[in-house]
């Protein structure tokens, strides 16, 4: 016994050293991030100079100037704001996948039971029965172990599903004041199958405001269904035939897919994103006209005919917001290949932070290609109602609009929801008064307590300012790096009572990222965020004792670590070089390099001037020359 407890305290005392070497690992690697991030941000800086420098030697007439006399500690200031937010491939090359083989690849997905066919179904319908992916299966795991926090403590708590749960108070309010409680005849009868023309003329006008559109948007453009995942099923259909396909970039929200492929039998062509930043790219998962063009012809050297291309702006699930040129240049690629543009918008007024900033397609002086552009909006996100579908899209190809409004029977919404959501789209001054400064707050606060967590955990993540996600980078906590990996820890993230979204999902190309969803309720995300850090916690000590156990198999010096390529930053900006960077840019992307870190806490301008005097010295009289 004696003999029996030494070794177990032995073992102990190495699991303690083998920690805190981790521990050591860990903070190393914190440390050498911070001096990178402080690089990166110091880099942009002399380009602004140079940018300056240049201006000042070469004209006088420069739109952008440094105010003569700015100190370091006011220029630090006001650029930050303050002071005054495949199953085992683990990578694939970009090409054509259709739909139906990408569901036989990956029959982690699907239970091995769930293709038994049923001889009561037709082979669309036995296909239908079993088009089920992880996000159905936690889904339905959800639904019928939900937390609560009186008669359901150990419930699962839902991190999975893409829902505003913090404005409910605001909402129900709204919605039961005296002008919703209208039950007119017109209301109980068949209406227009576009919708209701005053509704239709209301959202009309909400999206001429909030897209900030050049001119007044049309009524008869507009198009009323239930809910944007009907107006993906109308269009895949009107726009292309069976078999034929649509482009879309991952990773993507996934319930595109059944939208598009139950109805029309219209397949999905992958242009295929991922986290390195090489070539054109200067930030993770970025979309660029290349890689569409590389998707597009793939697919057509495999014989599939593409009709259209599908953008999410704000992007689910990494969250990104495009800029103005990057959507020119998308709608550009589009029109060279007379290819339809469906662009979906449903975030538009979910982003949260000041320093980031929303452009709508609908906002451009000129489309390449207003035919061919279709924009999809609707209310379930930017107002936390999903359980009001009501979506509405807007196009000025008639021919389109009158496909898509014969298949409005299928999809319509009644008459006295068509009139609470045309007075709520009504109410300016409420929407922004009262709601959208609060959601905006709230958004805020949910998703720096989430992010502030998973830097306390070491664990990566994109810093984007839209949604209600984080896209986060698990991909130290799979052993071997596969798909089936990447599934096990889903499960057992669900064994453990929370509820996440795996990449496989989203179509990612690499095993290891997961989306939460961080718009919820204080409470529910302090104890979710409990039970996913045991998780990992008891994940890193098992791969720790793994590679004790057998150090010769471990492949992590194959495997990048996922630091190196995603790190605590915002990249919202496409600026590389000073040549080819406006300083509007430049400030822009420092901005948002001192925003996602606490690099202006530590770091101010007085205790740079005591530390570094010469430095500070010469600095500041670099700046009072320009």
């Amino acid at each position: 016994m004696e003999e029996r407890f030494l070794q177990m305290e032995e073992r102990r005392f190495q699991r303690d050293l083998d920690v805190e070497e981790r521990r050591m690992q860990l903070e190393q690697r914190r440390f050498e991030l911070e001096r990178e991030h402080e690089f990166r941000m110091f880099n942009v800086f002399a380009q602004m100079l140079s940018i300056l420098k240049q201006s000042h030697r070469g004209s006088s007439s420069s739109s952008v100037a440094m105010p003569p006399g700015l100190d370091f500690n006011q220029a630090l200031a006001e650029i930050a704001g303050v002071g005054g937010g495949g199953g085992g491939g683990s990578r694939q090359e970009t090409r054509a996948r259709l739909l139906p083989e990408r569901r036989v690849d990956v029959p982690g997905f699907c239970s091995p039971g769930a293709f038994q066919r049923s001889p009561y179904l037709s082979a669309r319908g036995n296909f239908a029965s079993v088009f089920l992916g992880s996000t159905e299966e936690g889904y339905k795991a959800y639904h019928a172990d939900k937390y609560d926090e009186d008669e359901n403590p150990n419930g699962i708590i839902n991190f999975g599903t893409s829902e505003n749960k913090l404005c409910f108070d605001l909402m129900s309010k709204r919605l039961t004041q005296a002008d919703m409680n209208v039950m007119e005849p017109p209301l109980l009868q068949y209406p227009d199958w576009k919708g209701h023309m005053f509704l239709r003329e209301e959202v009309a006008r909400f999206l001429t405001f909030y897209c900030k559109a050049p001119a007044p948007l049309k009524a008869e453009n507009v198009i009323v269904l239930n809910g944007c995942g009907s107006l993906f099923s109308a269009l895949a259909t009107v726009l292309c035939d069976p078999g034929e396909a649509v482009l879309i970039a991952t990773p993507f929200y996934g319930g595109i897919t059944q939208s598009v492929f139950l109805y029309g039998n219209v397949k999905l062509v992958y242009a295929y994103l991922d986290s390195k930043i090489t070539g054109t790219s200067t930030r993770p998962f970025q979309l660029t006209v290349e890689k569409l063009e590389k998707a597009l012809q793939d697919a057509r050297a495999e014989g599939v005919t593409v009709r259209a291309l599908i953008l999410l702006n704000p992007q689910n699930p990494l969250g990104d917001i495009y800029s103005p040129s990057e959507l020119r240049d998308y709608l550009e690629f589009a029109k060279r290949h007379e290819l339809h543009v469906i662009v979906d918008e449903i975030y538009m007024l979910s982003v949260f932070d000041e320093s980031a900033t929303f452009h709508s397609v609908l906002g451009m002086d000129r489309l390449p290609d207003p035919q061919r552009t279709h924009v999809m909006w609707g209310i379930t996100k930017d107002f936390a109602v999903s359980g009001i579908r009501f979506g509405t899209l807007y196009t000025e190809n008639q021919d389109v609009a009158n496909a898509v409004a014969s298949l409005c029977y299928f999809h319509g919404v009644c008459g006295p929801v068509q009139h609470k959501v045309a007075q709520l789209l009504r109410d300016r001054d409420w929407i922004n008064q009262v709601y959208l400064r609060a959601n905006r707050a709230r958004l805020k606060a949910a998703h720096t307590y989430v992010t502030d967590e998973l830097k306390t955990l070491g664990v990566p993540f994109l810093n984007r300012s839209a949604g209600f996600f984080v896209w986060i980078d698990f991909r130290k906590y799979l052993r071997t790096g596969t798909f089936e990996e990447e599934m096990l820890l889903w499960k057992r993230f669900l064994d453990n009572k929370v509820l996440l979204s795996c990449g496989k999902a989203f179509e990612c190309s690499e095993p290891g990222w997961f989306r939460i969803i961080f718009a919820d309720k204080t409470h529910r995300l302090q104890l979710g965020m409990q039970r996913i850090r045991k998780v990992l916690e008891e994940r890193e000590q098992e791969i720790l004792a793994e590679e004790k156990e057998q150090p010769c198999q471990s492949d992590q010096d194959g495997k990048a670590d996922s630091t190196d390529e995603v790190i605590f930053v915002s990249h919202h900006q496409e600026p590389t070089c000073a040549g080819s960077s406006s300083l509007g840019d430049l400030i822009g992307l420092l901005q948002q390099q001192m925003r996602s870190s606490d690099w202006l806490q530590k770091n101010t301008a007085e205790q740079f001037a005591q530390e570094k005097p010469e430095i500070y010295d010469v600095f500041s009289k670099l700046v009072g020359k320009q």
